[in-house]
């Protein structure tokens, strides 16, 4: 095991591949262009924030990586171990690894505040994954779906409520409005946090394809009613943001904005759609998707483990 380096970059997208395909869900596999953009965020050093696991023939047979997600005291991470290499201690090994570099944090955090390592993106039917992490102190913390719908037949005219109007998005003068928008409507989900603009644009315009043509932001006189934020990802149209500021929840703007998403890939010859979504949204935004005809094809763990017990931080965690 050795810290990662950017020449390791195209090798691990390989063992991405290689591993979501074993597990049955390639979707999820990071090309290298998508670990580009990942490693490149400005809160990130990937030679200190991430490990690799090379195989006496030079192979590189498994990584993990953290991230510092708020001060000091809520860190991400996820890892790969390549099929032909496990049940040798791999992940564990770099589970504990990536432990140690959490207490480096820890002591950077406020001292009366909760610590704690989220592991996202857990294949829900990968039983081994979830062996190793519960051997080793996780808990399930929160699940997530993925869903999607064929775009084969004509889509609904979205029906747009009174006063609320479609304009096309200017990211020169528009961009931190919906920042804005975007950051008061996720704040009461599950793990939101505060996000600086700076990192908020680099997600969105940066790591993902951006092409603002395919962000529907939805205005009432001067003020962002609701968004999608929307771009392609692999073989299908991805959505991935979706939101609606709480004064004009109800109303149907949620499915509006849904219908002129699938609309707007449709138009580009894009014939299928994905999101990620909580199953425990609290606004029922499972609901709605599951109106529009999108079902379930895959679900996702948050795996937790508290590292050192204190204050929470009352803040909740944005999905995407």
């Amino acid at each position: 095991m050795r810290p990662a380096r950017w020449d390791d970059l195209e090798a691990v997208a390989e063992l991405t591949r290689v591993v979501c395909t074993e597990e049955g869900d390639p979707f999820m596999a990071d090309s290298a262009e998508d670990l580009r953009q990942d490693w490149s965020r400005p809160d990130r050093d990937i030679e200190r924030d991430a490990w690799v696991v090379i195989a006496p023939n030079g192979q590189l047979v498994g990584c993990e990586d953290g991230m510092n997600r708020y001060e000091h005291a809520i860190l991400v991470a996820g890892g790969y171990v390549h099929p032909d290499y496990r049940d040798k201690g791999i992940g564990t090994a770099l589970v504990r690894r990536l432990e140690a570099w959490v207490r480096e944090h820890m002591a950077q955090a406020a001292p009366d505040v909760q610590v704690v390592i989220d592991m996202g993106g857990i294949n829900g039917s990968h039983k081994e994954s979830h062996a190793l992490l519960e051997g080793e102190g996780y808990k399930p913390a929160r699940y997530f779906w993925r869903m999607e719908i064929g775009l084969d037949g004509p889509i609904p005219i979205p029906q747009w409520p009174d006063g609320i109007a479609l304009r096309p998005f200017d990211p020169g003068m528009q961009l931190h409005a919906v920042y804005e928008a975007d950051e008061e409507a996720f704040q009461d989900h599950w793990g939101n946090l505060p996000t600086p603009f700076e990192f908020w644009k680099h997600r969105r315009t940066v790591e993902h394809p951006f092409n603002p043509a395919l962000w529907h932001i939805a205005w009432d006189g001067d003020e962002i009613a609701g968004f999608s934020q929307c771009y392609p990802r692999q073989c299908i149209g991805w959505i991935g943001n979706l939101g609606v500021r709480r004064p004009w929840r109800k109303r149907g703007l949620g499915l509006a904005l849904l219908l002129q998403s699938f609309a707007a890939f449709q138009a580009r010859g894009i014939h299928r759609v994905g999101l990620g979504v909580d199953a425990d949204h609290p606004t029922g935004a499972t609901r709605l998707y599951e109106k529009a005809g999108m079902e379930v094809v895959q679900s996702y763990i948050t795996y937790r483990k508290i590292l050192r017990p204190g204050r929470e931080i009352s803040v909740q965690s944005q999905e995407e």
